[in-house]
């Protein structure tokens, strides 16, 4: 771990240095679990606070009002534990993390409970949950399926006043194009402070496109 570049994020995201600790234990977690599980790409490890933290932490501002969200197939966290670790001083603040992996659900929970996380962990398909959701202010995925999918799966949310923040690599345009097809939605493309070549695309409304 570079204590440079972790030093560089925490100041860059003014965190306190309780929330600084409750990432610590993230990252620590994270990495201990690794071994077994296989949670993130190994090679992320090495640049942990770039890939995975600091990725996690852009999305809060770019949303700071934001208070419920809801994180789909959270996996490691990412952005959904990261976010509520961050945001654990906040009046109200809440994050969902849907995950159909029981394992993950075990280090989702875990890590949770240590570092005093905000979270519930729905350990179950994302279409049973989604649904049954009412109050999300945000409703997040960070490399989980194309563009069209997650549309799919917002659906009932989108349509609703939530607005979805998907961050998306390189190939963010074609899969705009390609999601255009079958949606007609508001977006705007924001640019990562983590990657220059990714971008996270922000959807406040969505409608299906007639056949």
């Amino acid at each position: 771990m570079s204590t440079d570049l972790r030093s560089r994020v925490l100041t860059e995201h003014n965190v306190s240095r309780e929330t600084a600790q409750a990432l610590d234990l993230y990252v620590a977690q994270l990495t201990r679990w690794q071994a077994v599980k296989n949670l993130v790409g190994p090679a992320t490890l090495a640049e942990v606070w770039q890939r995975h933290v600091a990725d996690a932490l852009q999305l809060l501002t770019i949303a700071p009002e934001a208070r419920r969200w809801l994180d789909l197939g959270s996996g490691a966290g990412i952005p959904g534990l990261i976010l509520a670790i961050a945001g654990r001083g906040r009046s109200g603040f809440h994050v969902e993390l849907v995950e159909s992996n029981a394992r993950k659900c075990a280090f989702l929970s875990e890590t949770a409970r240590l570092t005093g996380a905000p979270v519930t962990v729905h350990n179950a398909r994302i279409e049973a949950v989604i649904g049954h959701r009412a109050g999300i202010d945000i409703v997040c995925a960070r490399a989980l399926a194309p563009l069209t999918q997650l549309l799919a799966w917002s659906e009932p949310l989108l349509t609703s006043g939530t607005v979805g923040l998907f961050p998306k690599g390189r190939d963010a345009a074609a899969e705009l194009t390609e999601a255009e097809d079958a949606w007609t939605f508001a977006r705007d493309l924001i640019p990562s402070r983590t990657d220059s070549q990714a971008r996270i695309v922000r959807v406040t409304s969505l409608s299906r496109v007639d056949p």
